[in-house]
């Protein structure tokens, strides 16, 4: 098993920074203090953007191939330190060994598509001589880097979220300052460690734990030119009230809904909704929430459900046969401890789960949970999911619509028809047919509507995000015969 340093430090212009005040990072499982993290302050952030801005053009003038090979660089070198990313991750974050290790899989991919999409940035000729007046002109466009990014990472994925940030941007030639979340920063600043081995221009990136007293400037600060942000959606809307002319991107919560029709086959989908609501206990923007399954099949697909949950192993997350390890915070645990004694008094029926041992939440189901209720109504951000049949499937996808959030959703159904209505109605980012919600590939176009933000991520559609399209016009010779 890997170890941890005793302290990191911040990088600042690509170079590390020690500071006199630092961050303590727990072992979300056992509550110690395992290591500690130089804590930027408000100058160092001003800089920090300063130098992004310095770094712009140097960054702009990249050649692809140049791009192409820091990406391939840091591929490699992940994949050297994979042991060691999934060990800070399983320590910092609480998750699952097994599950630390696909991030940081992801995380290797993710760079390795944004290294391809470097070399494959493109422009187009256009028609521009559609009338009598434009006879003889010609058009192309291209994109250029937006400029300086700021990035703030959230910590439920502090690896492969902040990947999806750091990717794009060097794929496109945009300089960055990210935050990572307080709670997980040691992903991000592995990150920054590997990208200070490469010859980018220096000023291309600060990564800058800090406290909240600081952070302003990654929002409002005006040489900014594309905040993004992956996080709560009180936050994040709060976020983009304050940021000015800069373009926002906002990855924000769900409280995602899987339909299972009566035609599906029961025991493929308990297992894949089991994987969908406690993978990482829930704390995902796409874990599964509500689960929505056709009276037919209601009874048996929910004593499946109950008893795979049940057998599911609680524990310490270094251990590979453990699927649920703690909450990120005993006060979040004890959040939605709350929220299943709200859904009890008001006539929900817990099936399993329940319990809580400090920030070890059990996983738990429920049914008759009222639509208003808080584990129906708003993100769990936890391993807590709520049953309810339906009759209709017009029926079924007004429920999922049922929500101020709309990330993505999940259809188990065999009717090419009814997948084909549910891509069409539901008010969703995505639409994902014969699974559930939480699947995603790193390439893929991914973000919501709704409270769930604005945008989307996905290498490809992050770097259009970060690119502007600069057009060009070529008036022909005057004609001087």
């Amino acid at each position: 098993m890997s170890t941890l340093k005793s302290r990191y430090p911040y990088y600042l212009a690509n170079k590390p920074v020690d500071a006199e005040r630092t961050l303590p990072v727990t072992d979300k499982y056992s509550g110690e203090v395992v290591t500690e993290v130089a804590l930027a302050d408000a100058r160092a952030i001003d800089a920090g953007i300063a130098a992004a801005v310095a770094a712009a053009p140097a960054m702009a003038a990249l050649a692809a191939y140049e791009r192409q090979d820091i990406l391939n660089h840091c591929v490699t070198r992940f994949r050297e330190r994979a042991d060691e990313l999934a060990y800070s991750l399983c320590i910092e974050a609480g998750k699952p060994i097994r599950d630390a290790r696909g991030e940081v899989t992801r995380l290797i991919d993710t760079f390795r598509i944004a290294g391809e999409e470097a070399v494959r940035m493109h422009g187009a000729l256009q028609t521009l001589d559609i009338s009598p007046r434009a006879k003889g002109y010609r058009g192309m466009w291209k994109r250029v880097p937006i400029g300086p990014c700021s990035f703030i990472s959230p910590f439920n994925f502090p690896l492969n979220l902040a990947a999806h940030k750091v990717a794009p941007a060097l794929a496109v030639g945009c300089p960055f300052v990210m935050k990572p979340a307080s709670r997980t920063p040691l992903g991000a600043l592995i990150i920054g460690e590997v990208l200070a081995e490469t010859p980018l221009p220096a000023g291309a990136f600060s990564i800058l734990p800090c406290a909240r007293d600081g952070a302003d400037l990654f929002t409002t600060d005006e040489r900014l030119k594309l905040l993004s942000f992956t996080g709560s959606p009180d936050v994040g809307w709060d976020l983009k009230a304050r940021a000015g002319k800069k373009k926002v991107v906002l990855e924000l919560g769900g409280n995602a809904a899987v339909i299972v029709d009566q035609d599906a086959d029961i025991d493929d989908a308990v297992e894949r909704i089991v994987f969908g609501a406690f993978y990482q206990s829930g704390q995902s923007c796409i874990s599964v929430q509500r689960i929505i399954v056709h009276e037919s099949i209601y009874d048996a697909l929910k004593a499946k459900l109950v008893a795979k949950t049940s057998a599911l192993i609680e524990g310490d997350p270094k251990e590979e046969t453990t699927f649920i390890g703690p909450m990120i915070a005993e006060s979040e645990a004890i959040r939605l401890e709350t929220w299943i004694a709200e859904a009890k008094a008001a006539g929900a029926r817990v099936l399993c789960g329940g319990g809580r041992r400090g920030a070890m939440l059990q996983a738990t189901l429920l049914e008759h949970a009222p639509q208003t209720s808080k584990v129906c109504a708003e993100e769990a951000f936890g391993p807590v999911a709520v049953l309810m049949p339906f009759s209709d499937f017009d029926a079924a996808l007004a429920l999922v619509n049922d929500s101020r959030y709309g990330l993505q959703a999940g259809v188990f159904t065999r009717d090419f028809y009814k997948a084909q209505q549910a891509w069409d109605v539901l008010e969703v980012g995505g639409v994902v047919i014969g699974d559930v919600p939480s699947y995603r590939v790193d390439n893929m176009p991914y973000g919501g509507v709704k409270d769930s933000g604005l945008g989307r991520e996905g290498v490809l559609f992050a770097m259009e995000d970060m690119t502007e399209i600069r057009n060009l016009v070529i008036r022909p010779a005057p004609d001087r015969r």
